[in-house]
């Protein structure tokens, strides 16, 4: 049975969301088809010009994405102070970017009015689009919706396209962050589909190397939310975790390399480290380092974490994974 989503979603737990959308039978998202020798590759550069265009509308940030053949993997952190900030005007203007809005709309922001009580229809609603341009559910139904409409219309079908709704995962703690970030980004790389995280093609790994290398985010990729030492560096309060991008990087290399039982891929000892892969100079990996302040989970977090999570969703327990300190590379 399908847990609701207000038993899974409580801002006042977390703000960081682990979403998965999979795909109905041997529908394709993406990939090859053997059986039909049919190419859906193109169909992963929809995914991520959809993902750039809502992560723009949005008050929801993007951390990590991993497109793979039948299925996508997210982790979101949703952001309700972001979109509070935005002026009436601003939130109209975010919302006709997705959707074609009602006429009493489209002339208020005109000026055509005719009197207050018009206006005020307007503004009551613009402010219902406030508050879906930060909810989670709107965020997937305007990625989920139309990757399934533009498929079905290539493919020359009707039905579903998903599997059902998109599952999504809390994120309790930072830990669980970064290791929902990491498996994430290394999708790929277990599947065998890539060697290295660099050469992982659609990922937020890749694209955040990109960016680093080329010391210029990566155009056609979707807005990431930064982390320390990133091309666009933000003030602290809105950094992933407060967490750096070499120490990520270094993270990730370094969990790609061990051999999981269950999976395909794993990054081979021989291979350099990824700080000599990408010509990393030492002295700018020890400044960055320098110390500074197979079941479905419903959520990961520390054990008081998903006791207080579960208190606030209404629940007497919650099936999830207790995580412990992980290595020392995750200080603060």
């Amino acid at each position: 049975m399908t847990t609701p989503r207000s038993q899974q979603i409580s801002l006042s737990d977390t703000p960081y969301y682990h979403c998965i959308g999979r795909c109905v039978r041997r529908a394709f998202l993406c990939g090859q088809d053997d059986v039909s020798g049919v190419s859906y590759e193109h169909r992963r550069a929809w995914v991520q010009e959809r993902l750039a265009l809502l992560t723009e509308v949005f008050a929801i940030d993007l951390c990590a994405y991993a497109i793979m053949s039948n299925h996508y993997h997210l982790v979101l952190r949703i952001n309700p102070a972001k979109s509070e900030d935005w002026s009436d005007e601003e939130v109209a203007a975010r919302w006709l970017r997705l959707f074609a809005g009602p006429p009493i709309v489209h002339n208020w922001l005109a000026g055509h009015s005719p009197d207050d009580a018009t206006a005020t229809r307007a503004r009551e609603e613009v402010q219902k689009w406030r508050a879906r341009l930060s909810d989670l559910s709107w965020f997937m139904k305007c990625l989920n919706e139309y990757i399934a409409r533009r498929s079905n219309e290539e493919d020359c079908c009707t039905g579903h396209f998903w599997e059902g709704r998109f599952k999504a995962q809390p994120l309790l703690d930072e830990a669980a962050v970064l290791r929902c970030m990491a498996y994430v980004d290394l999708n790929p790389v277990r599947a065998g589909m890539a060697v290295t995280p660099e050469a992982s093609e659609y990922t937020s790994i890749k694209q955040r190397i990109e960016d680093l290398k080329d010391n210029v985010q990566v155009e056609e990729g979707p807005q990431l939310m930064p982390l320390s030492g990133s091309v666009e560096q933000e003030q602290e309060d809105t950094l992933l975790c407060g967490y750096r991008l070499l120490d990520y990087l270094e993270l990730v290399d370094w969990t790609a390399r061990a051999v999981l039982p269950g999976k395909r891929g794993a990054l081979a000892e021989s291979v350099p480290s990824i700080l000599r892969r990408l010509g990393i100079p030492h002295a700018a990996w020890l400044k960055y380092m320098a110390p500074r302040p197979n079941s479905r989970m419903a959520a990961v977090g520390s054990a008081r974490a998903l006791r207080q999570y579960a208190d606030c969703t209404g629940r007497k327990w919650v099936h999830g994974e207790c995580m412990i300190a992980g290595p020392r590379i995750l200080a603060r």
